[in-house]
């Protein structure tokens, strides 16, 4: 059996967090078996659905790098598909037209709820052996009707909750076609997982309810079943599920603020799911370790400190120059000035062991890229009289050392010995004039990246 995956998801909206991370584990599946994974839009819901959210969608996917093997398929483009479908199970009497009127199906639920039991289509259109239907009313355009099972029960042995069943009285006949003829979610579903062959549906729980009605109608077409894995929903980190309110749940808010997507990947895939100890992978490892048995149960918590805490991990692994064409843009939006100044892969360099975010990296690296004002006040503090004379000699050494940080450290010593002082004495004023500001790193590899004539324009300015 070739694997088969797919990734299905609504364009009602952005390509939330969650959804995210059903995909990665059905694009890993597929991977890991040498299968095929599959996009497919369920844009049925034409009130909702827009071009725009498609394209989010698709940005985001593209983003994470998890490429579809087919499609993206569209299910407003399959429309002759499922009528014909529709129209092979009213002839086989596994379907039915219904002529209730959605105010007549309210007033049946509504005599159920006051009766205590649970609301329902009660099957007025229903047919059965010797039941007489009611006349059809006048000008009246009739919905499609699946005819579920009335007795027995639906049970699947779900990958993530184990064996669930459901009884089929617990379950209406299910509208699968609207009076216009449009298709219903439900029917698109299955009709489209029949049709491309899938063999492995992993979504989020909140699709459990559709599961049964599902598997009823693919069992009326005598379709194979897919197996079925559903994925407990992702919570803040205050228990609630995830939403708006606990920050970015788009996935494309996440590259905005300066996140790599090997590093949201990498963690999208620890929620729900474990190797072991292992936290830091690379997606061809996770692709060849992957597996729905180490699936949780447990819903997920989505914690922004662990996230941020991988994203440094990825920062510091990354090459120079990617992370310097990301950070670029931000740095120019903030007024950063390039011409000659220090290369920026090699401030890049310096600057991102310490950054959670490529934010956070353009914004440390803006030292380099701006004149420095440092702080009166800091200045006079730092910049004494006592200080001068072992500046001075500093410069005047500047001149002719070579200009590269092994040179660098120990001509610093050399001065500081001369003058018998410590080293924040020399490199607090040292880092304010050159600077600006007094945390920076290393103060000689900052010195370097600057160049000669920078250091030394900038010390002759307080020191003439």
């Amino acid at each position: 059996m070739t694997v088969r995956t797919r990734f299905a998801p609504s364009p009602t909206g952005y390509l939330h967090v969650g959804g995210a991370r059903t995909a990665l584990f059905s694009w890993a599946y597929a991977r890991h078996f040498g299968g095929t994974f599959i996009l497919r839009i369920e844009d049925t819901d034409l009130d909702r659905s827009t071009p725009a959210a498609v394209q989010a969608i698709i940005d985001g996917m593209q983003w994470l790098g998890m490429h579809h093997d087919e499609g993206p398929f569209y299910q407003m483009q399959r429309t002759d598909r499922y009528r014909e479908v529709i129209g092979q199970m009213l002839a086989a009497g596994t379907a039915y037209h219904c002529y209730s009127s959605p105010a007549e199906v309210e007033v049946m639920r509504e005599q159920q709820r006051a009766a205590g039991e649970k609301p329902r289509y009660d099957g007025t259109w229903r047919p059965a052996p010797g039941k007489v239907l009611p006349p059809i009313p006048e000008g009246r355009k009739p919905v499609v009707r699946f005819k579920n099972p009335l007795d027995g029960e639906v049970s699947w042995d779900d990958v993530v909750k184990g064996t669930i069943t459901i009884a089929n009285r617990e379950l209406d006949d299910l509208v699968i076609a609207r009076p216009d003829g449009t298709p219903t979610y439900n029917f698109c579903v299955v009709v489209d997982d029949w049709d491309m062959r899938i063999t492995h549906v992993i979504r989020g729980d909140d699709h459990v309810n559709n599961t049964p009605r599902q598997i009823n109608i693919l069992q009326a077409l005598g379709a194979p079943l897919p197996l079925y894995g559903h994925l407990p929903m992702i919570l803040g980190t205050d228990g609630e599920k995830l939403s708006k309110r606990h920050g970015a749940v788009s996935v494309m808010d996440y590259p905005a603020q300066g996140y790599l997507p090997e590093a949201m990947l990498n963690y999208l895939a620890r929620l729900g799911w474990g190797h072991g100890d292992d936290e830091l992978f690379s997606m061809e490892q996770f692709c060849a370790w992957f597996d729905l048995g180490h699936l949780s149960k447990s819903p997920a918590q989505f914690n922004p400190e662990k996230l941020a805490w991988v994203n440094n991990h990825y920062i510091k692994q990354a090459d120079n120059n990617r992370l310097a064409a990301l950070a670029r843009p931000l740095m120019e939006k903030e007024g950063a000035q390039f011409d000659g100044a220090p290369d920026l892969a090699a401030v890049i360099g310096l600057m991102k062991e310490r950054a959670n975010t490529v934010n956070e990296l353009a914004a440390a690296a803006m030292l380099f890229y701006r004149q420095p004002a440092p702080d009166a006040t800091l200045l006079a503090q730092h910049l004494t009289d006592a200080i001068k004379p072992a500046l001075a000699d500093y410069a005047e050494r500047c001149q002719s050392v070579e200009w590269k940080k092994d040179a660098l450290t120990p001509m610093l010593k050399e001065v500081l010995a001369a003058h018998q002082l410590k080293m924040p004495q020399m490199a607090m004023p040292l880092r304010l004039i050159i600077t600006g500001q007094l945390q920076t790193p290393s103060i000689d590899a900052v010195l370097e990246l600057f160049g000669r004539d920078t250091v030394l324009a900038r010390l002759a300015k307080y020191l003439g």
